[in-house]
């Protein structure tokens, strides 16, 4: 497997290599054909123009629109034939079109209960109104009768993992980011390929460049070869790949329709810690049995129908076909998933919500913090109200640009009052907001541009869970071991200032 990873590695070094000169080349060339005709140079500039112009007419995020607009002043040459090339960062048409197939097909698949949304109208209609929003816009409804636990850390959620698939009788639909050969990926895939020799529907989906450097080419085929129905999505490809941006970064398991895995563990060693990489792997996740299962059911067929069409109906696989008995559960419990395709913010829309309407504290776990302005803004203004706003962040981060990217964001939450604490021992990858008591967000959505608006995400919503009071717990424990940072820490001197200034302007394309 190393000699494989060093090889592709490899390539890709080399693949780059080739591209910078290319690039080099043609700005070279771009620049010589200007300075020999003046006309030349008026079409490149007139064509870089017209995309400015087009790029302030579009419905995109402002920092997105102010970032490719510095690019294009700065290279008026080939800044507009770069956006055309790459910064319309859409699905493919063909993509969206089959998913958008698949969604309209499948739309009386998930409908909301009424009597469900009407007891949490009684007991708060702030969370009524936040809760319709992501079943009606988003399409996921919110449920009783649903039992969760949450996962401190990814060992934990791991071997509950091993044994839920073990106890599988009928289907398991896994779902996942990064997936590296290992003790992980090793005993879960044992698993798998003898429950599909036993006649168990099992189906893998696995995200092709978020796996490339750690799994062999054509993984998929040998996963076949084996029984397990397998898609890679959105399949690598050198250079293309850079254009498509939209990722699917959901961890998804489901078993038998009546239970389900997620939060931030993907199925790679350093997740449960058998691989130190950036110190010790802080992670989190939840398991659920009960009927809100559904969402990431039809969460997971949605996405397998759109690439392999194999559903004739969804219902099948609804959580009470294998499991008759009446499910129990405190709380109310909303799993949703935010896609890149319908142009409606749900993962960003539901943080903001949570900090607007916070009254005594928000807890924010994050390994990224790259917000756009009106992330900032609420993070700010929560504060300046009075609520207890603290985020912890890593110590040891996995991305050292991105990490200075990320404390760049910290003056302005200081000044504002917000806590900001790091994780000491290690790397923190779990994502999940606290509030009130009352709310708790978990599940796969980092606070930075790519999971807020390109990538395919998921998260769940627990109102007045046992869950909550957990996730609290888990972020008081976490900040006790992690260091709180002040102004004084954040001081980088003029070149660290412009360098990381630099950063935030083109972060949205990063």
């Amino acid at each position: 497997m190393r000699k494989i990873l060093k090889t592709l590695q490899s390539r890709l070094v080399v693949f780059g290599l080739i591209l910078a000169v290319e690039l080099v080349w043609l700005l070279i060339l771009v620049t010589r054909l200007v300075s020999y005709s003046a006309a030349i140079s008026a079409v490149f500039t007139v064509l870089s123009l017209l995309v400015v112009l087009w790029i302030i007419n579009r419905d995109d995020n402002p920092a997105y629109k102010v970032a490719w607009i510095i690019l294009i002043m700065a290279l008026p040459l080939l800044g507009g034939l770069f956006y055309l090339a790459v910064g319309h960062k859409q699905p493919s048409r063909k993509m969206r079109r089959k998913m958008e197939k698949e969604r309209i097909r499948t739309e009386d698949e998930l409908l909301q209960d009424t009597e469900v949304m009407e007891e949490i109208r009684a007991c708060d209609r702030r969370v009524e109104g936040q809760t319709r929003y992501t079943s009606v816009t988003g399409g996921y409804p919110i449920y009783k009768n649903t039992a969760a636990r949450y996962y401190q850390i990814g060992e934990e959620l791991y071997q509950d993992l091993l044994e839920e698939l073990k106890k599988a009788e009928h289907f398991i639909f896994m779902e996942f980011f990064i997936v590296g050969e290992g003790k992980m990926w090793g005993s879960i895939r044992a698993i798998l390929e003898e429950k599909a020799k036993a006649g168990v529907d099992v189906r893998f989906i696995y995200d092709d460049l978020g796996s490339v450097a750690l799994l062999p080419a054509n993984y998929d085929s040998q996963l076949e070869a084996a029984g397990i129905k397998c898609i890679a999505f959105n399949r690598f490809v050198p250079f293309w790949s850079l254009v498509m941006n939209n990722r699917d970064h959901r961890k998804i398991a489901v078993i038998d329709g009546h239970t389900a895995f997620s939060g931030g563990v993907n199925l790679a060693d350093e997740y449960i810690n058998e691989k130190v990489r950036f110190g010790h792997w802080k992670d989190t996740g939840f398991m659920l049995k009960g009927d809100a299962v559904w969402n990431y059911t039809v969460m997971f067929l949605r996405m397998w129908n759109s690439q392999r069409t194999t559903d004739i109906s969804y219902s099948p696989y609804r959580p009470s076909v294998w499991h008759p008995q009446p499910f129990e559960g405190e709380g109310y419990v909303q799993p949703y998933g935010d896609s890149p395709l319908d142009d409606e913010g749900v993962a960003e829309n539901v943080y903001l919500d949570i900090l607007n309407q916070a009254r005594d504290y928000v807890y924010i776990f994050t390994p990224y913090l790259i917000v756009d302005h009106e992330m900032q803004t609420a993070l700010c203004l929560a504060a300046k109200r009075g609520v207890d706003v603290r985020i912890v962040t890593p110590g040891i981060p996995d991305k050292k640009m991105v990490f200075q990217l990320t404390r760049s964001y910290y003056p302005v939450l200081l000044k504002a009052g917000v806590r900001i604490y790091e994780y000491t021992p290690g790397f923190i990858h779990a994502k999940s907001y606290v509030c009130d008591d009352e709310i708790a967000v978990v599940g796969t959505i980092n606070m930075d541009y790519r999971s807020l608006y390109l990538h395919f995400e998921c998260g769940t919503y627990f109102y007045r869970s046992p869950v909550v009071a957990d996730v609290k717990k888990d972020s008081l424990k976490t900040m006790e071991k992690s260091r709180e940072i002040t102004l004084r820490d954040t001081r980088q001197g003029f070149f660290g200032g412009l360098f990381c200034a630099v950063l935030r302007v083109f972060s949205p394309l990063l």
